[in-house]
């Protein structure tokens, strides 16, 4: 409930439904997930999040407000979680089908429709977890390997073990903050990149200011009644209408090593 661009995001209004509602029930959806969980913070703060969940029902756990990773991990550790889906709260379009793409290709069940890029594949990994042939996979890294997925699609995939690992090792408070980036800044891991095309990269769908949460509801009003709809619906939608790309192109997009200095 505490960001600095756009406090109490989180529970903005998006078609009648708090934003965290549009983005538990969409990832809902996806196929490949035994449980969505909340992980949000034991600050004060977020109470309106913890009674949202309560009175929805949705699973939660409550940790650390700026050890992101330390809040991954118990969470993990209270629903003995084997692999760990990262979806953010302030992506309302995450798409399950992509969700279940990054999946199957996590699981080595990828499918002729699937494009991955491999990462890091070390002969030797120490200690690794067998049952997975990979221990990361995302559909966006930084530079160099960069995104094809628009922003707000973001799907990171890891072990239990993995994430176990960086949360003993991580040591540096982007690392911290961004739970997943000690995972791909090391060789060690089995890693993959997940790809589309043609690239929508550009594209802009997360909510961090005013101006993206007003594109979002934008795109929710055009699809009303409907909550369900693709994300390449809304590529179609947007080629139809290139104006709404415009609504948020002038907000810079933060760098993972980006912190929150507040603490």
């Amino acid at each position: 409930m505490s960001p600095s661009r756009l406090p109490g995001k989180v529970l903005r209004d998006i078609g009648g439904q708090p934003m965290l509602a549009r983005v538990v029930e969409r990832t809902r959806l996806a196929q490949t997930l035994d449980e969505v969980i909340v992980a949000t913070t034991s600050d004060p703060s977020d109470d309106p999040v913890a009674t949202l969940c309560a009175q929805r029902n949705y699973p939660f756990y409550r940790g650390s407000l700026h050890d992101v990773l330390d809040r991954y991990y118990q969470s993990a550790q209270a629903f003995s979680a084997q692999v760990i889906v990262r979806i953010t709260a302030d992506c309302p379009l995450i798409d399950p089908a992509v969700i279940d793409q990054a999946v199957r290709a996590f699981l080595g069940q990828a499918g002729s429709d699937t494009s991955c890029s491999v990462i890091s594949s070390p002969e030797s990994r120490p200690n690794p977890d067998e049952d997975f042939p990979w221990d990361f996979a995302a559909n966006r890294l930084p530079q160099p390997w960069g995104r094809t997925y628009p922003i707000g699609l973001d799907t990171e995939i890891c072990t239990f073990q993995a994430l176990e690992q960086a949360w003993k090792e991580a040591d540096q408070p982007y690392q911290r903050e961004h739970v997943m980036p000690y995972l791909y800044d090391h060789g060690a891991f089995r890693a993959i990149l997940l790809n589309t095309e043609p690239d929508y990269g550009r594209l802009r769908w997360t909510v961090d200011t005013a101006e993206d949460l007003e594109l979002v509801r934008q795109i929710f009003a055009h699809f009303d009644p409907r909550w369900d709809f693709s994300w390449l619906e809304v590529v179609e939608l947007f080629k139809r209408q290139p104006s709404l790309a415009r609504i948020n192109q002038q907000v810079q997009h933060k760098d993972f090593r980006d912190v929150d200095l507040r603490r």
